[in-house]
């Protein structure tokens, strides 16, 4: 038996923030008490949870970093894998995408190497946090389901969402907002984003409904947790409550969100949109669904480190949460919404996932993190 002593620190419990130790034995929490004069000491630094990030497009950054550049997937995963340890999470949900079309420079084969390389780093032991994998499925995408079913017995997969991102819908239900971002990012003309959307829509009525289908029954039967994808109206909850969606990721209206909180799927939204005040796409902010009592998960989507500050920014100021409560958001809610309850807070019997923070000037730096009572930074 093996046991760690971390004292003096301000836990983050799951309701509170107390002054305290932790008792760490072979993995777990064994004890939360008084602060104690043994251990190691904290110096007063908050100690949370450690994070779980289910929906992070990080990794294809390390992997693609240039276009028409691709990096060793085994390097790309041990610094993506760095990248979110040292922002506080110790279990991610890697996306990978299946189903792409002239808006990526990847292929089907790129995802099953990251795959490939995903499997093979946690075999080896290469990791400091705990990855899963995600697989984002663009439905409307006619090669989505063959790529699909290259990856959907791998161990790793644990979480799939369906997503839809032809112009005119869901993400971009305005046209213009979808011109602005289509023309902007592959530099298409007026014709080009004309004929671009013309194909996109055509594709998305004869593919989707029947890729949503098969994907969402895999998942049922295999049981892979489901995430539907910028749900936007009423018609979009109901299908997914059809489907057997548990995570609304990133829904564009404060009607949709409400909806779908009320059926009981978990909620989740951007922690880039709470940091930065407000959607990127000109949706509903992250902040609104907060005060409305209706979010109950944040991602970092793109940015790791800022599931970190987004718990800092929503606990501060007049209209703020509570830390705790802030914290949920990012560790107990996202692995009670994905079956792994048994992390996501600091209670006995939970994994020793734990990260230690100190707040320098007002801004949070990790310190040290841990993962099943191991120092892995």
């Amino acid at each position: 038996m093996t046991e760690t002593v971390l004292s003096n620190a301000k836990l983050v419990l799951a309701d509170e923030v107390v002054a305290g130790s932790v008792v760490i034995r072979d993995g777990q929490i064994a004890e939360i008490g008084t602060p104690a004069a043994a251990g190691d000491d904290m110096g007063g630094d908050y100690l949370f949870p450690g994070f779980v990030e289910l929906h992070t497009d990080a990794l294809e950054f390390h992997y693609k970093p240039r276009p028409r550049v691709r990096w060793s997937p085994d390097a790309a995963i041990m610094q993506h894998d760095a990248q979110v340890a040292a922002s506080g999470i110790t279990t991610v949900f890697d996306a990978l995408r299946v189903g792409l079309d002239e808006e990526h420079d990847m292929r089907r084969e790129d995802m099953l190497k990251l795959g490939t390389a995903i499997g093979e780093a946690t075999r080896a032991g290469r990791l400091r946090a705990d990855h899963y994998i995600h697989l984002r499925c663009e439905v409307s995408v006619p090669d989505c389901l063959e790529g699909f079913r290259m990856l959907e017995d791998h161990p790793r997969v644990k979480l799939a969402s369906l997503m839809d991102h032809a112009p005119g819908q869901r993400q971009f239900q305005s046209l213009d907002a979808a011109r602005a971002y289509y023309q902007g990012k592959l530099r298409m003309s007026d014709a080009d984003f004309e004929a671009f959307q013309s194909r996109r829509n055509v594709e998305s009525s004869t593919y989707a409904p029947g890729h949503r289908s098969a994907i969402s029954q895999y998942c049922r039967d295999h049981g892979i947790t489901l995430a539907s994808h910028d749900d936007a109206t009423l018609a979009h909850v109901d299908e997914a409550l059809d489907e057997g969606i548990d995570v609304a990721e990133f829904p564009t209206t404060i009607e949709a969100a409400r909806a779908s909180h009320e059926a009981g799927l978990a909620v989740l939204m951007g922690a880039p949109n709470v940091v930065r005040g407000g959607s990127h796409s000109g949706n509903i902010s992250a902040r609104a669904l907060v005060d409305a009592g209706i979010l109950d998960i944040l991602s970092s989507d793109y940015i790791p480190f800022s599931l970190m500050q987004a718990v800092f920014t929503l606990s501060a100021g007049d209209a703020a949460i509570t830390l705790p409560a802030a914290t949920r958001l990012v560790s107990k809610h996202p692995a009670e919404a994905t079956g792994l309850n048994d992390r996501g807070q600091i209670a006995p019997g939970r994994r020793a996932d734990l990260v230690r923070v100190q707040l320098v000037e007002g801004i949070p730096v990790v310190r040290t993190v841990w993962r099943e009572g191991t120092r892995v930074i």
